[in-house]
């Protein structure tokens, strides 16, 4: 199934979580629940006003914006998401997945976690090397050697892509600069752990190619969530989600016209963005050819 994607839910007991005797199994054995949806149940702001939806559904190949001013909540909604919220969090938002309360075992075993959430701080302690990180990575998910070896060749691909400072296997884990580190992370979670949910907190920040991670990230069918005061981001993603006072003040799914003005933003972005190279470079700027971006 092409916009599916399987999750272990083997051994649950309390919220959610029921298998039918047609689940399917993994390599371990363990029966699968197969991930369709996320829905957002709403809750309230800051200022006791309730979101602006009362219940918004995502689809598994989503790709969805997180916009708003600093402050307005943001990052309080993937939080939401990333801790199962049952409304128990200050918001009293809700998460369920295909229409239901997730079960406990999502919360405590983060080997069954359907969400991966990459932050703006991430940073590795395990002095690893990449290759061993990676490996390691790919045995706990129960992949064969062969297997393994693929799956790290893929992930070093994929981050390669997004990162303007190549990774080596051999780089330790602790060197690797902060766009590496989650052009990592993101080509870990989408290929290695296969995550249905990904959480992104402001990639733009590190450098990443965010034309390019968006053209691969739509490859894989899973529901990519950007929180970003990135343009490009936003007027490529399928939906922003904008957030006020602490809630979701609106939803807007990105039209004709707004994916035609992309093109143009990204031409700007990356006038800007040269000159930002150039400037890191000690070059002067005065002679700058900025040609034909409108």
């Amino acid at each position: 199934m092409a916009n599916q994607a399987s999750i272990d839910w083997s051994g649950v007991n309390g919220r959610g979580g029921q298998l039918s005797a047609n689940s399917p199994l993994d390599q371990g054995g363990h029966q699968q629940s197969v991930i369709r949806q996320v829905s957002i149940i709403g809750g309230k702001g800051r200022d006791g006003l309730h979101d602006a939806i009362d219940r918004l559904d995502l689809n598994m190949g989503d790709v969805v914006s997180v916009v708003g001013p600093t402050g307005s909540g943001k990052t309080t909604l993937i939080n939401d998401m990333e801790l199962f919220a049952d409304g128990d969090t200050p918001t009293g938002r809700r998460i369920l997945i295909n229409g239901e309360t997730p079960p406990e075992v999502f919360r405590d075993d983060p080997s069954r976690n359907p969400i991966a959430l990459i932050t703006q701080h991430t940073s590795f302690l395990s002095d690893l090397p990449v290759d061993v990180f990676l490996h390691t990575h790919a045995g706990i998910r129960r992949s064969s050697s062969r297997e393994a070896d693929e799956l790290v060749r893929q992930t070093l691909d994929f981050a390669n892509q997004l990162t303007g400072e190549p990774i080596s296997l051999s780089s330790s884990m602790t060197e690797l600069s902060g766009g590496q580190t989650r052009s990592l992370l993101i080509a870990d979670a989408t290929i290695i752990c296969d995550t249905p949910i990904v959480l992104l907190d402001e990639v733009e920040n590190a450098g990443i190619n965010r034309s390019r991670a968006l053209e691969l990230l739509r490859g894989y069918k899973k529901i990519f969530i950007f929180v970003t005061h990135d343009p490009r981001i936003a007027l490529l993603s399928d939906y922003r989600i904008i957030l006020r006072d602490g809630r979701i003040a609106d939803v807007l799914k990105t039209d004709a016209r707004e994916r035609a003005l992309a093109p143009t933003v990204a031409r700007f972005d990356d006038v800007l963005s040269d000159i930002r190279d150039r400037l890191r470079q000690g070059l002067r700027i005065e002679n700058f050819d900025f040609g034909d971006v409108a």
